[in-house]
């Protein structure tokens, strides 16, 4: 073999090992270039605004993200400005929405052109608990004391505080109605916030807001719990106030007042974006989850700590829509 061939049968060999051991470079996953947008369907200081101003700061505080996190507020026609806005960035993955139990009332109830399935899932975060509070100056110091006052009312005496109308907080008190056999007269507010402060103030008689709405209220003596309409009492024990820790707090059902309703705290994403975007936003929220900053969070607020992404997720939202639709034309509140 003459100098040309062997030349050209080394660089064949050599051409073939690399091509054996050759691998092309991964492909970066999906990440975010810009920052996200935020959006809560809901008024500043509730339980969804709270939620996701805590998640932009976690995220933030452990560099679990390059770009930010923009928190934003659209809470116009209880929350249909916000679903409507990321219904319309379709395709958009630096948009995020945390979404309640509006998810289902608002179009049930206001005819708004607008559906979940017009979102992509991502994850439930948590479901919130309702809780049964009543100003601490009041003489209502259980279930029994509460039901026997409004029992011997008139109807509409007594007043009911909650966030928005025809949303999970009236219907939460038409259950009430119907269990306790006497009418409320129901006042809403824009924000879990502003509810706390009608009852501290003793414009209203009670409200249902959720823990985190009113633990710094219960923790300074303001605001009193009689239950939680959960199936099973809230399962943290360390104290709030000097004598009660959330585990203390009786399920209504096991004092007498057969009602039950927990709500969605969870993320979608709009439609039309790939499983690489959806699964950057599932691993970001896990490790939300991991840190110390979540336990703390969850456990103050007492949230019940489910959490669910890809099919057992949209399985359960559909469930969720079903027994919402139920829920509304009981109270008689769907859209006509």
């Amino acid at each position: 073999m003459n100098r040309t061939a062997v030349a050209r049968a080394a660089v064949a060999a050599a051409l073939a090992t690399a091509a054996a051991g050759w691998q092309a470079p991964a492909l970066a996953a999906w990440e975010p270039t810009k920052p996200v947008e935020f959006v809560v369907p809901a008024g500043t200081g509730g339980g969804a605004d709270q939620m996701a101003r805590f998640l932009q700061g976690v995220v933030a505080k452990h560099n679990l993200m390059k770009q930010p996190f923009v928190v934003v507020n659209k809470s116009g026609g209880a929350g249909a400005e916000g679903f409507l806005e990321v219904k319309n960035a379709k395709g958009d993955p630096h948009k995020i929405i945390i979404t309640l139990s509006n998810l289902f009332t608002t179009p049930l109830a206001t005819g708004v052109p607008f559906n979940w399935k017009d979102l992509t899932p991502v994850a439930m975060l948590a479901l919130d608990e309702f809780v049964l509070w009543v100003n601490a100056e009041s003489p209502y110091k259980s279930v029994a004391d509460y039901v026997a006052a409004v029992k011997a009312g008139d109807n509409g005496k007594f007043k009911m505080a909650g966030t928005g109308s025809k949303q999970e907080d009236q219907i939460i008190t038409v259950a009430l109605e119907k269990a306790i056999g006497k009418k409320f007269t129901y006042v809403p507010f824009k924000g879990g916030g502003d509810v706390a402060v009608q009852l501290v103030g003793k414009h209203v008689d009670s409200t249902v807001n959720n823990p985190i709405e009113a633990i710094a209220h219960w923790r300074s003596g303001a605001l009193r719990p009689l239950c939680v309409f959960d199936e099973k009492p809230m399962p943290y024990p360390d104290k709030v106030t000097a004598t009660q820790a959330w585990q203390d707090v009786p399920t209504c059902k096991s004092q007498g007042l057969d009602v039950e309703y927990t709500m969605l705290r969870g993320i979608f994403m709009p439609a039309g974006v790939t499983q690489d975007q959806v699964d950057f936003y599932v691993n970001l929220f896990k490790k939300v989850r991991e840190t110390p900053d979540w336990k703390e969070f969850t456990r103050n607020g007492a949230y019940n700590n489910t959490f669910m992404t890809g099919k057992e997720f949209v399985d359960w939202v559909g469930k969720a829509e079903v027994k919402h639709k139920q829920l509304m034309q009981e109270a008689g509140f769907l859209a006509k």
